[in-house]
């Protein structure tokens, strides 16, 4: 039987993902700003919880930002999205925001309270794509906390839900809501300030403290614009929170701590957060101080959404929790955390930004391949299911927990999870894990895959580096013209698995007809 992990070498991969997912090596710790103001001079008295009355965010001033030496946004679309009816455009948000505290106990089950803290003078920017023509505004809008592990800001659930969002014509909006992005890091690009000086010179953020009320004003900023609207007059209906990775640690906090007393956003994606919730100070030392798991609670109006892939689960697993009317959780076979339709669907974008100092994979050069699975199909389901569910439609269907230890001895794939047509009616080996020896840190986000073709690459070396077969005794690879004697055979298998898919919620049926079709033009059976 194979094992998720069975060398030092994974172990160690998994640990510094791990750290990755938690925010560590993420860049220096932000200093508290000298503009900053205590919250015992200004705000309530540290005794006393932020009230949670309707809507408590305040309303931040909209500008449009000078043009700048490039021309155009950073992280502007490479791709014309003019040719799918979307325009895309920026603008900056102002005001003063409010840091939060712990008040009270705060345990796993995430009903945490908070007072406030301090506060400060921000400027921040918004990056937003939305349908040109009002008429085809579905009138939904996917907030989307910028990541920024890469030092640089980078929007990963765009490009995992891009087909459902151009398509079904949500509005989209990127928030620059943490220091790095603007300010700089650890990388060669100085944040948004350093990219284009005559652009984003006169940002101000005062460290991640205030990332959370500033993602508050944003959301606020599109529901009730002070200045030129950011969408261009478009009726908001429902108001989606959105963050992948570490983005998905703040968007946890958020969550259990930020929107009891904001109340700004209608439903929440959390895609890919690991145990433990990043930490409402902003501080990465105060990681340690969260509660180990970070569940989420349970009592709130609005829907949270949970997935995760295979290379989070492991890490996650631990704050498993049952569903309810208000969260349910995902958890996807044959994924990983990035992947190769992430990575294909955003680097022409990345490099028109950054140029030769995008963040790399890095990963070994003769290694396996990116991870290539279903992580995009089930992410289009999961964003329609959420927007249904935030104004009221069902709850989406839960999923089977992923098997953390054991994988299937004849196709080394994962067990258990939502499992589509990928894993169902396979071709290859998929997995969350790879072995990093002799990569970067980042490669190991990005899984592996393993065509099935009689051992002939490079990696089949049935050792830690072979994602179908990582361990001796060899295993050879399953046979394609045995599992699928004709290509009738394949195609009639992929249907119905696609069809099973969609009557259990999993899959949209347009990607379905994708899925099929894709498997009418392959040459696989026989």
């Amino acid at each position: 039987m194979r094992l998720l992990a069975r060398s030092s070498r994974r172990s160690v991969t998994a640990t510094a993902l791990g750290a990755l997912l938690c925010g560590a090596a993420l860049g220096p710790l932000p200093a508290t700003p000298a503009s900053a103001t205590p919250a015992a001079q200004a705000l309530p008295a540290p005794a006393t919880p932020v009230a949670a009355s309707a809507a408590t965010a305040a309303s931040p001033t909209v500008t449009v930002p000078p043009a700048g030496s490039h021309g155009f946004p950073f992280l502007a679309a490479a791709e014309d999205l003019g040719s799918f009816g979307y325009t895309e455009s920026e603008f900056f948000l102002s005001g003063t925001a409010t840091s939060y505290a712990k008040y009270g106990l705060w345990t796993s089950d995430g009903r945490w309270t908070v007072r406030a803290s301090g506060t400060a003078p921000y400027k921040t920017r918004l990056l937003v794509r939305r349908p040109a023509d009002p008429a085809k505004f579905n009138g939904t809008v996917v907030v989307e906390w910028l990541n920024v592990s890469g030092q640089i800001d980078l929007s990963p659930d765009y490009w995992f839900e891009r087909d459902e969002l151009l398509r079904q014509g949500y509005a989209w909006v990127g928030v620059s809501a943490q220091a790095v992005g603007v300010n700089g890091g650890l990388g060669e690009i100085k944040g948004l300030k350093g990219w284009d000086p005559a652009r984003y010179g006169s940002l101000v953020h005062p460290g991640d403290a205030f990332a959370y009320d500033i993602f508050s004003q944003a959301g606020q900023a599109l529901r009730a614009p002070n200045g030129p609207d950011p969408l261009g007059g478009l009726p908001v209906r429902t108001l989606l929170a959105d963050g992948e990775s570490q983005s998905a640690g703040f968007m946890t906090t958020y969550v259990n701590a930020v929107q009891p007393v904001s109340k700004v956003y209608d439903g929440f994606m959390v895609h890919s957060n690991s145990a433990v919730a990043a930490p409402v100070s902003g501080v990465l030392a105060d990681t340690l101080l969260m509660p180990n798991p970070s569940r989420i609670r349970t009592d709130l109006p609005v829907p949270t959404f949970v997935v995760l892939t295979e290379t989070d689960v492991p890490g996650a697993a631990i704050a498993r929790q049952p569903d309810t009317d208000s969260v349910v959780h995902w958890e996807l076979a044959g994924t990983a955390h990035g992947d190769q339709w992430a990575f294909d669907a955003g680097e022409a974008t990345v490099r028109k930004s950054a140029g030769p100092a995008a963040p790399s994979a890095d990963c070994a050069a003769g290694s396996a391949p990116f991870n290539d699975g279903p992580g995009h199909w089930a992410m289009n389901a999961a964003l329609r299911h959420l927007a249904g569910w935030a104004r009221g439609g069902p709850r989406p269907p839960s999923g089977q927990p992923l098997g953390t230890v054991l994988r299937d001895p004849a196709t080394g794939l994962a067990t258990g999870g939502v499992r589509l047509p990928d894993v169902t009616v396979p071709t290859r080996t998929l997995s969350g894990a790879r072995d990093t020896t002799g990569s970067g840190v980042f490669c190991g986000l990005y899984g592996a895959r393993d065509p099935w073709n009689g051992d002939a690459d490079a990696w089949d070396r049935h050792d830690d580096g072979d994602p179908s077969d990582p361990s001796f005794p060899p295993t050879a690879e399953p046979v394609l013209s045995r599992l699928y004697p004709t290509h009738a055979d394949y195609v009639g298998k992929v249907r119905a698995a696609a069809q099973r898919s969609v009557d259990a919620g999993y899959l949209l049926p347009e990607d379905a007809t994708a899925i099929v079709a894709a498997a009418q033009t392959s040459d696989i059976g026989g």
